[in-house]
């Protein structure tokens, strides 16, 4: 099956859509990888989900808008997909949509909210479409999230030692081979905050780590940061911005004066790379397979690299699945998961009560056709 996945994680600065051939063989499911297109939102776009996040108050009229406008943006994505990786042969579409809220209260999930009608991708590209991906997780009890973990178990499988995979988004996670994964904290969320507040709105990232790295570290900063509950929570756990948005920071830095920009992204990127660090020496890992947006801020990784002097630290590229595309590929996988009718989550992982099947279809302009249910679960994700 000629899948197409799409993606825009909590750093909202792009639609990555990733198609790849899938076929399950025996208790291996075997994936080709076809590329990535990536659509970088419309500013009025961006700027109105920006505006729309955690802690700002909304309407209901605001939600509706950007439910279409981000519909229509992901149809345009799979659209592109469609005609420039699967020459018009793609069979189905998995959309994660926008996430943009994580009602997290006490530690326990209730609600998750991802944004972007299925109905336009369909419409656009006629055909059916699994979305929706993270409320059943939740309804049994799970995080909802990182839904990633099952498709990160399936590949590390057999992998010598205690391979982690690391995703730095807006928000960083983990999965480790037990199963055990949870959201570590802030990716690049604040150090986006950052480079945005003080270049007022000029900057969307560090590009590069240039404001990390012309800085230095405040190590009182540092220390208030770090004071956050949530670092010391049991897996599993998730966060997102709700939490950790521009206005944390404001509170963070309170008393310490005015500080330099540099000198604050450069703490932030600090902060990133410790509780990363923290997390990964929590379960033994041996080696951390990383990939997501941050893999690009070179002072990051090197912070990293710093703080695991013992860990192998690759990115996913080096393994053949390149890290720009990782999270699309996987939602491609998850629907193809729900599409044969099997459970695309890890109890262990989400901490929910069992595996389920996850996300809603909406069907293209034919019949819909989902394929006879698979008979078993693979077990290992093999690429080609």
């Amino acid at each position: 099956m000629r899948v197409i996945g799409l993606m825009s994680g909590t750093s909202y600065d792009a639609i990555d859509a990733a198609a790849a051939d899938l076929e399950l063989h025996g208790d291996s499911l075997v994936m080709r990888p076809l590329g990535m297109v990536s659509e970088e939102y419309d500013e009025p776009l961006r700027r109105a989900l920006a505006d729309a996040l955690a802690p700002a108050a909304v309407t209901l009229a605001d939600v509706c808008r950007l439910d279409t406008r981000i519909g229509q943006a992901f149809a345009a994505a799979a659209v592109r997909a469609d005609r420039e990786l699967c020459g018009g042969r793609a069979e189905l579409v998995a959309s994660h949509g926008q996430t943009v809220h994580h009602w997290v209260e006490d530690g326990r999930v209730h609600g998750t909210l991802q944004l972007g009608r299925p109905a336009w991708i369909a419409e656009a590209t006629g055909l059916p479409v699994v979305a929706d991906f993270r409320p059943r997780d939740v309804a049994a009890g799970g995080q909802g999230a990182p839904l990633v973990s099952l498709v990160d178990l399936l590949w590390l499988r057999g992998r010598p030692g205690t391979p982690v995979a690391l995703n730095i988004g807006g928000i960083a996670n983990l999965t480790a081979p037990d199963g055990t994964a949870f959201d570590t904290g802030p990716g690049c969320a604040l150090i986006d905050a950052a480079a945005r507040g003080f270049s007022g709105g000029r900057l969307a990232y560090d590009a590069d780590g240039a404001l990390a790295a012309a800085g230095t570290v405040h190590e009182g900063l540092l220390r208030r940061l770090l004071d956050e509950p949530y670092y010391a929570l049991p897996a599993p756990k998730t966060t997102g911005k709700e939490l950790f948005h521009l206005g944390h920071l404001r509170d963070a830095l309170a008393g310490f004066g005015t500080l330099p920009a540099e000198d604050v992204v450069a703490t932030l990127t600090r902060l990133t790379a410790r509780t990363v660090a923290d997390a990964v020496r929590s379960v033994g890992a041996t080696e951390v397979i990383a990939s997501g947006g941050g893999t690009r801020n070179p002072v990051l990784m090197d912070m990293l690299a710093g703080l695991l002097p013992d860990t192998a630290l690759r990115t996913s590229d080096e393994l053949g699945l390149a890290s720009q595309a990782k999270e699309a590929y996987a939602f491609a996988v998850l629907g193809f998961l729900t599409a044969h009718g099997l459970p695309g989550t890890e109890p262990a992982s989400t901490g929910a009560r069992h595996g389920s099947v996850l996300g809603s279809v909406t069907p293209g302009r034919e019949q819909l056709r989902l394929p006879p249910p698979a008979r078993e679960r693979p077990v290992r994700l093999v690429l080609r």
